[in-house]
This record gives C-alpha cells, sequence and structure tokens, in this order.
C-alpha cells in the first residue's frame, strides 16, 4: 500500500496527550486521493482532527469501482520503514510482490500483511484478467521502537476466526476480539475485525475499556452507538467503551478498528514511519539510491520516485492538530 501524493505533508502521529479517555462519536469525513492511474481511494486515517487509533496510522477505503474495462489497481514498487501494512477486500484480488521474494494473490476476506520493519519494497497490481468489481480497504499499523528494525516479512492468512451473533459475521484479521483471535503477527495490543451485518440486525459487541476505537463504513447502512455511518466515513469511539451497538438499517459491513492508545510520538511522510527527521531523509536516500528496500522482481513497470522532501522541519507533536 503506497501513499502515492507527489507532495505529502508530514504528520506527527502517536502520543496520548489527545486520546479522548471517555466514550465519544467524532465522525471523521474522508479525502478523495488519486490512487495510480485508475483508482480513487477515500483517505481516513491520517485525519485532519484524528491521527490514529491505536496502532492504526494509516486508513483508505476504495470502491466499489467497476474495473471491467479498466486496469485496477496499479501501484508501482514503493518503500516502506516502521510500520505493517494490512490488505483487506471485499471484492476483487489483488496481487502482491515483495522484495523478501513473496508473490501472493489476495483475496475477499483473506489476510495480507506485511511487516515491512527496518525496510522492504513492494508493488500491488490488478491481476490480469481480474474480477469485474474492486472495493476494499488497506490500512498501516505503526510498529513500537522495540520492533521497527525487525526483519521485513510478509504473512498470508486465507482463513480467519469469526465471532457470531444473531443478524452478524465477524471475522477477526489482526488481534482478538470476544474470545477469537487472528494469526496474523501483531507488535501491540491491537484489534481489527470485519462485521458484515444483515438487516435488521441489532447487537452489541464486547469491546475492551483500555482501547479506543474506530468504526469504517463498507457498505449498506448501519447505525454505530445510534450514529448513522455512510459507506467511506468513520466513526470514532474513544476509550472507556465495554460494548458497542450496532444496528443495521440494511445488509452492510462495517471494519473495527481499535488498540491502546500509542503512546510514543511518530513522524509519518509519505510511505515511513520514523521517529526523526533524520530516519526519514536517510530512507529517501537509500530508495532513490537503489540501496536498502530490495528489489521487486517481476513487475511490469518502474518504482516509483520519491517526492520532494518538505521545507518545514518535520517533528513528531502528537496525536492531533
Amino acid at each position: 500500500m503506497s501513499n502515492l501524493d507527489r507532495a505529502p505533508e508530514p504528520t506527527a502521529c502517536g502520543g496520548r496527550g489527545f486520546v479522548v479517555a471517555e466514550p465519544v462519536r467524532e465522525l471523521l469525513s474522508p479525502r478523495q486521493v488519486k490512487l495510480g492511474e485508475s483508482t480513487e481511494v477515500r483517505r481516513l486515517l491520517p485525519n485532519l482532527g484524528r491521527r490514529m487509533i491505536g496502532a492504526w496510522a494509516f486508513v483508505d477505503h476504495y470502491g466499489p469501482d467497476d474495473i471491467a474495462d479498466e486496469p485496477g489497481m496499479q501501484v508501482p514498487p514503493h518503500p516502506h520503514i516502521g510500520l505493517q501494512t494490512v490488505s483487506w477486500l471485499h471484492e476483487g484480488e489483488v496481487l502482491h510482490r515483495d522484495s523478501t521474494g513473496s508473490l501472493q494473490t489476495i483475496r475477499p476476506r483473506q489476510l495480507g500483511l506485511m511487516t515491512a520493519g527496518r525496510a522492504i519494497s513492494h508493488s500491488e497490481e490488478s491481476p490480469r484478467p481480474h474480477a469485474r468489481f474492486l472495493h476494499g480497504a488497506q490500512l498501516w499499523v505503526a510498529l513500537p521502537d522495540a520492533h521497527r528494525h525487525t526483519e521485513p516479512k510478509f504473512e498470508f492468512h486465507a482463513e480467519l476466526p469469526t465471532v457470531t451473533a444473531p443478524g452478524l459475521t465477524g471475522t477477526v484479521l489482526l488481534g482478538a476480539l470476544d474470545g477469537a483471535v487472528s494469526p496474523g503477527t501483531a507488535y501491540t495490543p491491537i484489534v481489527g475485525a470485519d462485521l458484515a451485518l444483515t438487516r435488521g440486525a441489532d447487537v452489541r459487541l464486547p469491546l475492551d475499556p483500555d482501547f479506543e476505537y474506530g468504526v469504517l463504513a463498507m457498505s449498506g447502512e448501519v447505525h454505530v452507538d445510534g450514529v448513522p455511518v455512510l459507506p467511506g466515513s468513520m466513526l470514532y469511539l474513544g476509550c472507556g467503551r465495554s460494548e458497542l451497538p450496532l444496528r443495521a438499517e440494511s445488509d452492510a459491513g462495517v471494519m473495527l478498528l481499535g488498540g491502546e492508545p500509542f503512546a510514543e510520538e511518530l513522524i509519518m511522510w509519505w510511505n515511513f514511519v520514523a521517529r526523526t527527521q533524520e530516519e526519514i531523509e536517510q530512507a529517501r536516500e537509500d530508495w532513490m539510491k537503489g540501496a536498502r528496500f530490495g528489489e521487486v522482481k517481476g513487475y511490469d513497470g518502474a518504482p516509483l520516485h520519491a517526492p520532494k522532501l518538505p521545507e518545514v522541519p518535520l517533528k513528531p507533536r502528537g496525536r492531533a492538530r
């Protein structure tokens, strides 16, 4: 997953100073961003007023897009440090390649989890041929200091644990929910779950009061703690909740994202999550020189060029503006 902005703004993330320590209902509106030649995404994190939810630091929602006569997702090789990427689909498929030699087609409700660690590069593309519709989410998880220089790796999990309730089926893609534990490697207390609701479902999900949460609406009409949340928008819920009320006005899908508030302060610029400007500068230089990040073999095209660094100093300042 890449941030393809040609003039990305440095984003200060992390730190507990701006964590909402009680339940809230803060609706986050997306920003439209072009991803490659034919895919437009709705960016929910980082947001103008909310930078992270737990260790979740970046959230894009895209589709459903009719790509029958289009190339679909085409993201050339690009670098990452200090994070994990999560590829999650409701429709279509994405072909993942990376510099560790991984080659994997990811399909709906299968987990593609890439740990960048000290350095990795990867590409993402719609296979040829591909399904007519493409619909999903791309997410980043910030790595804590103790693990951000780990060796890069890619995990693929075709089968994931589920939780059920009347009118609800939940797939746990990262962390744990209601006793179901994902096989995906997590480095902080976290949860990511995909929740499919049938029309008329009225359920309450158990939550950890020490976590902060957000709900991303993927499809349909759903009320989250009484607030209607439209597809492509996200409701930030704060901390201090022991349960989450959900009511579906139609068949609907949402993603529950949460975790222990991320204590460390970060700098996020382009496709890098770091702690200092010097780390960002070095990562950019290494990528442009063809060092450190390895080679993505088999992609038909040139790698991305890094954008210019901003003239303003890059300083970690906290979780929200």
